[in-house]
């Protein structure tokens, strides 16, 4: 049977000098690695809309989605993933894990200290290289 494909938005949300990420809860795929926070697209919704959706579910925050920057496909053995990473802008809220384990604000430097889902490579490299998006 062929592995499903999800279709996947997250956000990458700076401020001060900082990156939100979340860890993935111990039961769910990968659990207790770090990720961009966002989640899975609904039949019919864009990407934007998934993402402002899930950041509120998830987090409890409102935020003005952006740029799409990086667009990621990657197998996993049990499932294929389409990953799209925006920025984005907090509107309303400090965030706060309700639908993952935990969330940290972290440095460029500090991220490489975190574990992260292989398919969030390529996008990590991104962030390394582009010094602008964690200007102040």
């Amino acid at each position: 049977m062929p592995a499903q494909r999800i279709e996947v938005a997250a956000g990458l949300i700076f401020r001060h000098g900082r990156l939100l990420i979340a860890q993935r809860r111990r039961g769910d795929h990968l659990g207790g690695a770090w990720e961009f926070p966002g989640g899975k697209r609904e039949p019919g919704e864009s990407y934007e809309a998934c993402l402002a959706r899930e950041l509120q579910e998830e987090l409890g925050v409102q935020v003005q989605v952006g740029e799409l920057v990086e667009s990621v496909d990657h197998d996993y053995p049990e499932k294929k993933v389409h990953l799209r990473f925006f920025l984005c802008r907090l509107l309303h809220g400090e965030p706060h894990p309700l639908g993952c384990a935990a969330v940290a604000w972290v440095s460029r430097e500090e991220l490489t200290r975190y574990h992260f889902p292989p398919a969030d490579a390529r996008l990590l490299a991104k962030l390394q290289a582009h010094s602008e998006w964690w200007a102040e």
